[in-house]
């Protein structure tokens, strides 16, 4: 009995795939508490509107590429998808290092949304494969631990810079993650449930006939999704909800740093790690809540998912004008559990409305509307520091997600817990 076929084996990708997760957020994150650092070197950075170009560039590539990654994940083995995005996203960390100039920093920044983007939809839909039952919640819900672990661990970004330097900072981290590219490659194993009876026979078509198969199967999942009602809702409310979750990721250090009057060394960690530690909280009992909740109710996730939801509305105002240090942490851990019951039941969700050979392709559309929204907020946030009113548009944000809340309890309606 191979690795894989060990009844424990779904519970070490989940493992194995917390540990990339951890490193996909803490790469991303870390850029954005060492901003200080790195103007010392770069002038550009000290313009909050030039640094929120740059953070925004990420945020665009990513979600160009996220329809792109989706289709392909659906397509080719995954395991060698998410060891690539790993691989080439920690050289680019490592190459954030040698960066001199405001422009280098850009592009790098730029490519590693490329890489970054291949790695969501294809881990999710894998773990969906290897849990296609009770636990799917649970499943997907531990993995998200390790998006919060990296932000996070990200946050001391600019801890480690003023012990080291900021350009040995990206090494190292970038090193980390290039080494465990390498761990992945021998213990990660594809599964797909579903497989063509020409393939499971092993059987070699010519190429042409192949290209042809995969295009017509790509616009049948793009016409499927388009035209199914509840994929635009869920669409509505996942876009919605990654405005504040960019918002958070991207300027609440600033935010925090100039409402509170502390240095970035501080802020940076009590923004990041009140999230993440309330999100890890709140996977870990969104996702089992839900799995049961859903075995009485077929919206018991979607249920869960709105509490979630209904819990990051107020934080988002106490963030945007709360002015002490108690109000800030309060409003991390109450907005940090609400997305952890969102977070770890979009994937479950998901799967009650779309079948299993069309999910990455899902998920990668829904990263892209995520992404470009966040971008455009991103852009807007920075505009707004600059005239001292960032907390206004944390507001606006909460009173978006009152549209997505309404969106999500009367539009869905699942007819079972997993399409097939």
């Amino acid at each position: 009995m191979t690795l894989s076929q060990k009844k424990f084996y779904p519970w070490l990708v989940v493992a194995l795939l917390w540990v990339v997760a951890l490193l996909n957020y803490m790469d991303r994150q870390m850029l954005s508490t060492m901003r200080d650092a790195m103007a010392v070197d770069i002038a550009d950075l000290e313009s909050k509107v030039m640094f929120g170009k740059i953070m925004a560039a990420f945020m665009w590539i990513y979600g160009f590429m996220s329809p792109v990654s989706g289709i392909v994940a659906d397509r080719i083995n995954r395991k060698w998808l998410i060891v690539a995005s790993l691989a080439v996203w920690s050289t680019v960390t490592l190459l954030m290092g040698y960066a001199t100039t405001y422009e280098e920093i850009y592009w790098l920044r730029a490519a590693m949304g490329v890489s970054e983007a291949l790695y969501i939809p294809a881990a999710l839909s894998l773990i969906a494969d290897y849990f296609t039952g009770k636990q799917l919640s649970l499943a997907i819900g531990i993995h998200m631990t390790g998006l919060y672990m990296g932000q996070a661990v990200g946050g001391f970004g600019a801890f480690v810079a003023a012990h080291l330097s900021w350009q040995s900072t990206f090494h190292w981290f970038g090193i980390v993650g290039i080494a465990y590219a390498l761990v992945l490659i021998f213990f990660l194993h594809e599964k797909r449930v579903a497989a063509s009876a020409g393939a499971a026979r092993g059987e070699q078509q010519p190429l042409g006939k192949v290209l042809r198969g995969n295009l017509r199967a790509v616009g049948r999942s793009l016409g499927m999704l388009l035209t199914c009602v509840a994929y635009w809702a869920i669409l509505f409310f996942f876009a919605t909800s990654s405005v504040p979750g960019w918002a958070t990721k991207n300027w609440l250090p600033t935010l925090f740093a100039d409402s509170l009057g502390i240095d970035m060394v501080w802020a940076g960690p009590v923004a990041t790690i009140t999230i993440a530690f309330a999100s890890f909280v709140g996977v870990m009992v969104g996702g089992p809540m839900a799995d049961r909740w859903s075995r009485k109710n077929l919206k018991g996730r979607i249920y869960t998912s709105s509490i979630g939801l209904s819990l990051m509305i107020p934080s988002l105002v106490l963030m945007g004008y709360g002015t002490s240090l108690v109000a800030a942490v309060g409003a991390g851990i109450l907005f940090g559990f609400g997305y952890g019951l969102f977070d770890a039941n979009n994937m479950p969700i998901l799967c009650q409305f779309v079948s299993d050979r069309s999910r990455g392709t899902a998920y990668g559309i829904m990263n892209m509307s995520g992404l470009f929204i966040g971008a455009l907020a991103t852009n807007v946030l920075g505009t707004l520091a600059d005239q001292g009113l960032m907390g206004l548009g944390f507001v606006f944000m909460a009173g978006a997600l009152v549209l997505a809340l309404v969106a999500q309890l009367v539009v869905l309606k699942p007819k079972t817990l997993n399409m097939e």
